[in-house]
């Protein structure tokens, strides 16, 4: 699945848009954060085949088709790079997913207009904007403001009853601070799945807010140190794993 040249030399070189251009030019599919068998049974129980659903950052994943088979079919992707949106677009239209719709935009500044969707997901995207953040404990303000900007726009897209599913490497005590900041009028959970590893399932509910004594956060599976766990890791998982985890 990969080429052989896609790993770049420095995390920050996830944040160049040039990059994705090179990389989605050769590479035909990868998935970050494991595959849809992974987290089937976690994201069925939120959306529907009547839910409208936005997916951020498709890049070549195969999520958007996932769920499609599953039979939720008002899906549209984004992604920031043109190479990514012309690829997936070829290759939808090519199994006959003429339903999905694939448009070249920026998270920070979606194209749609207020309460547009039953459903936003991502899967590593928000992971992107981390790469360069310094101290996860204390991330740098041009960091926590992109971040901010990501969600503000979720939010705003998103129905009255909307979720929101991020699927992540990140902690809740690293995103916590940041999912339930007091402008967001949502409220938060937290599941995990893997195997020797647990990523984390973030479920948002938009018009739910509880207090954050009452949020919860319940995280069942405690990941094993990051030296025990190499094999579960794609080399790229493993990337932003350890800037996770080198504080």
């Amino acid at each position: 699945m990969n080429s052989p040249n896609v790993i770049p030399p420095t995390a920050s070189s996830y944040l160049n848009k040039t990059y994705w251009d090179e990389r989605f030019a050769n590479e035909e599919h990868y998935e970050w954060f494991k595959d849809y068998s992974h987290f089937r049974h976690l994201i069925l129980q939120h959306i529907n085949p009547t839910s409208s659903v936005l997916e951020l950052g498709c890049g070549n994943s195969q999520l958007c088709e996932n769920l499609y088979g599953d039979g939720i079919t008002q899906l549209t992707c984004i992604d920031l790079s043109p190479v990514a949106v012309e690829n997936m677009r070829n290759r939808l239209m090519s199994k006959g997913y003429h339903e999905i719709k694939v448009e070249e935009a920026d998270m920070l500044d979606l194209p749609f207009g207020n309460g547009s969707f039953d459903v936003v997901i991502e899967k590593g995207t928000m992971d992107v904007l981390f790469v360069d953040s310094g101290d996860p404990w204390n991330p740098e303000p041009t960091t926590v403001n992109k971040v901010m900007k990501m969600l503000q726009e979720v939010h705003r897209v998103l129905k009255p009853r909307g979720i929101f599913i991020s699927i992540t490497f990140g902690q809740p005590h690293f995103r916590r601070p940041l999912l339930h900041a007091p402008e967001f009028n949502w409220s938060m959970e937290c599941r995990t799945f893997g195997d020797a590893f647990h990523y984390f399932f973030y479920i948002l509910k938009k018009g739910e807010r509880l207090p954050v004594s009452e949020s919860s956060i319940d995280i069942v599976h405690i990941p094993p140190p990051i030296s025990l766990i190499h094999e579960e890791l794609d080399d790229e998982d493993y990337i932003f794993r350890t800037n996770l985890d080198e504080e």
